[in-house]
């Protein structure tokens, strides 16, 4: 194998790489809570986020077939480990793009404690979801819902469900 096809095959395994470190980050960067987000910036990670497991195992299928080729032509044995690992890495981005690092971040809130409102400190400028029902009442800050989502409470003999 001359050296533009080993050149080649580094740049296959190169791009696969980067598209799926892209896939995987991307999304994360984008949708995590108190940022603002744009409305093109959000849509676009949307998309990543729905067409990533098909685009990470293209990237991993393309990257282990770069390696083999790379391997085939390679006899220096650090080369050869370099470009093994750079095809595992690829793959191990390939199977993070399953994992819905959302739902690993919020976690429903199932016991809320709560304090006396005269006891709580508050900036004037905090945002809060208030729930009253009959003579018993709730409020739950929005700092604390941004990284929750779901409340589960009961709030004058009613469950609920506060979201955010």
């Amino acid at each position: 194998m001359s050296l533009s096809d080993r050149t080649r095959w580094t740049f296959v395994l190169l791009a696969c790489l980067a598209v799926s470190l892209l896939c995987v980050v991307y999304p994360i960067y984008v949708i995590r809570p108190f940022r603002a987000q744009g409305a093109r910036e959000l849509t676009a990670a949307l998309a990543v986020f729905r067409f990533r497991p098909v685009i990470t195992a293209v990237s991993a299928l393309l990257a282990v077939w770069a390696a083999i080729a790379y391997w085939r032509a390679q006899s220096r044995w650090w080369r050869r480990t370099l470009v093994t690992l750079g095809a595992m890495l690829v793959c191990v981005l390939a199977a993070l793009a399953r994992v819905n690092v959302f739902e690993l971040m919020f976690h429903p809130v199932d016991h809320p404690a709560f304090a006396a409102a005269a006891d709580v400190k508050l900036d004037k400028d905090d945002k809060l979801i208030v729930v009253k029902i009959g003579a018993s009442a709730r409020a739950y800050p929005i700092l604390i819902m941004a990284y929750h989502h779901v409340v589960n409470d009961v709030v004058g003999g009613t469950a609920i469900a506060a979201t955010y």
